[in-house]
């Protein structure tokens, strides 16, 4: 918005544009919400439209992805659900609840700590993390419904699953969130492929359950080695019925071997195992010869990296597969022997692995906002160099940082630029280059483009004309007649 936005007319325009009467009115995004006494269906509003309005001096996180709510799904996430109230930062970014993954019910496999699952532990969300039985707008919903959960994308990524886990009959409504307070509600697994826009996932609801509860949902994403969480609040309807307890092991996982043996560590992978509920996680277990099984680790994947071992020493592994009801596999074993150490080691000369999955979280016509996922190193990556290359010519570095993002801006548009990423440790080791992701900015020229209206539509990305200037929208709505609107930052940018 333009500095002279204050927040008071900040939110007062945007209840104009969202036909409410006062910034704290209920139900702009929810389909179906429980405000206790009263059930309340409201006009839905993408959040995508408001992903860019902090309301004093922001703009739009760099890397916006997803939350529930789209127009395919029966519920609506917290964080989008703004008939909630004192939601903080991410009422303006619910698709930006972002952390590691690994979750699963066991908390040493990854992803947030216990207590901060609704925010994934981030400031932005931090807010969500309170719980009473009061404090959220609830999702109306029935015992043993077929639910819809679609998840509305503002920028996608290849997706390797989405997890889902229900609160436990009498689980604390009182305190934070936590992993013993859930349990499993359904597993959708993909093929590393890009979402769908505007599907959904149906899953059964417990027949044992009714009343308040929450639904946590997990979106693990393929390129990065984070994912984003969830949360959703429900009331379930009806009466409950008994159901059967889970008392089904999973398969042992198969062909468990070591994939990487150096003096110090041990690589190990597997394939996954097979249970009638889903995997949780992974136990896996070591011992050298003559000693008893000592339990170094949980994973919800099937991989695991073992570290500071000793030279020279044989170690035996197993790896039993566990379900949400604690069921577990019969173990798979493999045998593996750390290489002799180097009498001399001297300097770390051993350069890390190369960056992989370089990508585009969002391309204009003058920027291309990078990502990848991180290298290993056997000491540890320092920062990262990013270097372009266009029209054949020479890469050039244009940016290091100690993330796994740079913005690259000042850009030609309709123009192809080739990058890639190079990891360097404190040594200055180099990794070798990653893949060359190549990609074209948008194009900017429009003929013909229509003189601004104060009562018109647009769509983000519409070009306009006003007073001999071209200007952008960076953000879908609906004119109301206000013709200072043009000059808001959180609306239009000025082209030229």
């Amino acid at each position: 918005m333009s500095s002279g936005d204050s927040q008071a007319s900040f939110q007062g325009k945007l209840c104009t544009l969202l036909g409410v009467g006062s910034w704290n009115s209920p139900g702009l995004f929810s389909s179906r919400l429980r405000n206790r006494n009263t059930v309340k269906k409201s006009t839905p509003f993408s959040a995508a439209a408001l992903a860019g309005l902090l309301v004093v001096g922001g703009s739009a996180a760099a890397h916006a992805h997803g939350y529930i709510g789209n127009s395919k799904s029966d519920v609506v996430a917290r964080a989008a659900m703004t008939s909630n109230t004192n939601l903080g930062a991410v009422q303006y970014e619910p698709q930006s609840i972002e952390a590691p993954k690994g979750f699963s019910l066991d908390p040493s496999t990854g992803g947030p700590a216990d207590g901060k699952l609704a925010s994934a532990g981030t400031s932005l969300a931090k807010n969500l993390d309170e719980q009473s039985p009061e404090r959220w707008h609830e999702n109306e919903v029935n015992v043993g419904q077929n639910l819809n959960l679609g998840w509305k994308y503002t920028a996608k990524h290849p997706t390797s699953k989405w997890h889902y886990y229900i609160t436990k009959n009498g689980w604390d409504q009182n305190a934070p969130l936590t992993r013993s307070e859930l349990q499993p509600l359904a597993t959708v697994d993909h093929d590393g492929s890009l979402p769908t826009d505007d599907t959904a996932h149906q899953m059964k609801l417990p027949e044992d359950h009714t009343g308040d509860h929450v639904i946590y949902a997990v979106w693990d994403v393929a390129d990065t080695s984070n994912a984003f969480y969830n949360t959703v609040d429900i009331h379930i309807n009806g009466d409950a019925k008994p159901e059967d307890p889970d008392t089904e092991a999973p398969s042992a996982p198969g062909n468990l071997h070591a994939e990487t043996v150096t003096s110090q560590g041990v690589n190990l992978a597997w394939d996954a195992s097979q249970d009638n509920m889903d995997v949780d996680h992974y136990d896996v277990r070591r011992r050298t010869p003559g000693g008893d099984f000592t339990k170094v680790g949980s994973v919800a994947g099937t991989s695991f990296k073992d570290k500071d071992l000793t030279a020279s020493t044989e170690y035996e592994y197993q790896v039993t597969a566990v379900d949400a009801a604690g069921n577990s596999s019969d173990p798979s074993s493999t045998k593996a022997t750390t290489k002799a150490e180097d009498a001399n080691p001297g300097p770390d000369s051993e350069a890390p692995e190369a960056p992989s999955h370089v990508h585009s979280m969002e391309t204009t016509p003058h920027s291309v906002d990078l990502m990848w996922s991180p290298a290993d190193d056997n000491v540890g990556v320092d920062h990262y160099e990013v270097q372009r290359a266009t029209n054949g010519k020479p890469f050039e570095t244009v940016g290091t940082t100690s993330s796994t993002s740079l913005l690259d801006d000042g850009l030609t548009a309709s123009t192809s630029y080739d990058y890639r990423v190079i990891a360097v440790d404190a040594a200055g080791n180099r990794s070798d280059a990653s893949d060359v992701f190549t990609i074209r900015t948008h194009d900017e020229s429009e003929p013909d483009l229509k003189a601004w209206s104060p009562t018109a539509a647009y769509t983000k990305g519409d070009r306009v004309t006003h007073d001999g200037s071209t200007y952008e929208a960076v953000q879908d709505y609906q004119g109301k007649g206000d013709p200072t609107w043009i000059n808001s930052q959180s609306l239009w940018k000025k082209i030229d």
